[in-house]
């Protein structure tokens, strides 16, 4: 008789029950008291464990660190996929900037955690330089294939969608680094999502001039 006949939990149940305790505490930690003061001891006591056990599963901060941004950084990008799965050019960013204002709203902890770590780890050992990078690449590479695959946008427009990819994705970054600051003022950065939707337009209407035109 299994485990599931027997009422009781598998092994992977009690392993994703395990990582998303570990993970709402070490949110918890990193948005309350910050990275340098997060431990593994409390970490593993705010999550219902001994305080021992966060430091046998990860072995080190960092390691802990790299789970919390992989774990946060998978969440996006399901939620991102599934915004943009039937999108393509400058509908597909309007979205993705849709959603990542829902997701500061929604999960604001886990958003700050996550870039909280982004900042403070850019430098940091190779582990989490090698994350940061993927997810960096990884967003500009989305932007990029929006752009691309959009047959509406003309040739000339796609010649620039890197640089046009960068300009998203460091606006991004500049929008959550202001929210940080100041992260009670969510009307704030609603309205630089907007301005930054406005900016997209401005770069991609000329590839797009139907899309916009007015109603008769």
């Amino acid at each position: 008789m299994n485990a599931k006949a027997n009422g009781r939990l598998t092994q992977a149940e009690r392993t994703e029950i395990s990582d998303n305790r570990m993970l709402n505490a070490a949110v918890r930690l990193i948005v309350d008291k910050g990275p340098a003061v997060t431990s593994l001891k409390e970490v593993g006591l705010l999550a219902g464990y001994s305080r021992g056990l966060a430091g046998q599963r990860f072995g080190s901060k960092d390691k802990l660190f790299a789970f919390v941004l992989r774990q946060i950084g998978d969440s996006w990008l399901g939620q991102l996929k599934k915004a943009t799965e039937k999108e393509t050019g400058l509908g597909a960013i309007l979205d993705a900037l849709e959603e990542h204002y829902k997701f500061c709203f929604e999960a604001p902890d886990q958003v700050r955690a996550f870039y909280t770590l982004l900042f403070e780890s850019i430098n940091a050992g190779s582990e989490l330089s090698e994350i940061i990078g993927n997810i960096h690449n990884r967003r500009h590479l989305d932007v990029m294939n929006w752009i691309t695959a959009d047959s509406e946008i003309s040739e000339q427009i796609k010649q620039n969608a890197d640089a046009i990819a960068g300009q998203f994705c460091a606006s991004v970054i500049g929008i959550v680094y202001a929210w940080l600051a100041n992260p009670g003022d969510l009307e704030a950065t609603c309205e630089l999502h907007e301005n930054l939707k406005k900016t997209m337009i401005l770069l991609l209407s000329m590839a797009t001039p139907t899309q916009f035109k007015p109603e008769a």
